[in-house]
């Protein structure tokens, strides 16, 4: 079932511009000119019920004007937008008792105030029936192991403690769809580590349907089988991870260490041969010739050791596609 659909949204800012040159300041104070910045262009999407989608893109690519527009915050210039059978900005009271909203650079939560007053106010704000938001909050308490952050103020935290008070927030009032705008910047290893696997569960336990935007292409591989690609304000790809790696990193790396010194030889279907030191290297496409076809070939000619078979860099596959997609 279609729970978000975005048909056509456009979206522009108008941006002041300074005057260059000398008596620059005393100019724009009398002419001021601005320039016509197209965030969205005609951008169109859906995402059903309980999927767990990565919205990528560059910087200033309209990732978070896109769920700006879908959370309520901002109307679009022209385009239609229903989540939950409703327009987000002519409804704003009764679509936000659906939403939960993380924005990475920005808080919820009150600053000065200990997290457990944050909270109980969010209670009130949303209207959550005492014994409901008590066991929500002893659960979300236990899953993101924040029981002993709730007496200490918002602003004595670690970031990484901060973003899993942040997140626990956004889901006390058990929202259908959550949206989370770089959630991970600034975390450390372990921090991203534990905030995967508990979206991962509140995903698959609870059907929470997730919409995330985020540099970090380890998250999207770690939690995602569906991606957006966002670039200049335009959807330039809409499908499966799977997919996007099918066309644009199709390329796989087998890397072995041998026993002892060989001299190079070709390898029939590969890609690109190298040998460094006591590890062989061949790039190929699974496509053309099997990982399994490829072993055999070279047991026997050399005598293999540890084996890893590697996907292309993400990362860089993304660039070469916002790059390609783009022109």
């Amino acid at each position: 079932m279609e729970l978000i659909t975005l048909s056509n949204i456009c979206k522009t800012f108008k941006v002041s511009q300074r005057p260059q040159g000398r008596f620059a300041a005393l100019r724009g104070a009398f002419l001021r000119q601005t320039k016509t910045i197209q965030a969205l262009d005609n951008v169109s999407f859906s995402i059903n019920q309980g999927e767990l989608v990565g919205y990528i893109g560059p910087n200033g690519a309209g990732k978070s004007t896109t769920v700006k527009i879908m959370s309520g915050i901002l109307t679009p210039d022209s385009g239609i937008c229903r989540i939950l059978n409703r327009v987000p900005w002519q409804e704003r009271v009764k679509h936000v008792a659906n939403i939960g909203v993380v924005f990475g650079q920005r808080s919820q939560l009150w600053w000065d105030v200990p997290v457990k007053d944050s909270f109980d106010l969010l209670k009130d704000i949303y209207n959550i029936p005492l014994p409901e938001y008590s066991k929500r909050l002893q659960e979300l308490t236990e899953t993101m192991q924040i029981g002993s952050l709730l007496s200490t103020p918002v602003r004595q935290l670690s970031l990484g403690q901060r973003m899993r008070c942040e997140i626990a927030a956004s889901l006390l009032h058990n929202p259908q769809i959550l949206f989370l705008d770089e959630p991970t910047i600034g975390l450390d290893a372990v921090s991203k580590l534990a905030l995967r696997e508990f979206l991962k569960t509140e995903n698959k336990k609870k059907g929470i349907t997730m919409i995330l935007t985020t540099h970090d292409m380890a998250d999207i591989e770690a939690l995602c089988s569906k991606v957006l690609v966002i670039g200049h304000g335009k959807i330039l790809f809409d499908g499966e991870l799977s997919e996007l790696k099918q066309l644009y990193a199709p390329f796989r790396c087998l890397k072995a260490r041998v026993s002892q010194h060989i001299e190079p030889f070709p390898v029939p279907e590969a890609e690109q041969v190298s040998f460094h030191g006591d590890t062989l290297s061949v790039v190929f496409d699974p496509g053309k010739v099997p990982a399994h076809a490829l072993i055999e070939y070279l047991s026997h000619h050399i005598e293999l050791n540890d084996l890893v078979i590697e996907e292309q860099n993400i990362e860089a596959m993304v660039a070469h596609m916002y790059k390609e997609l783009s022109l």
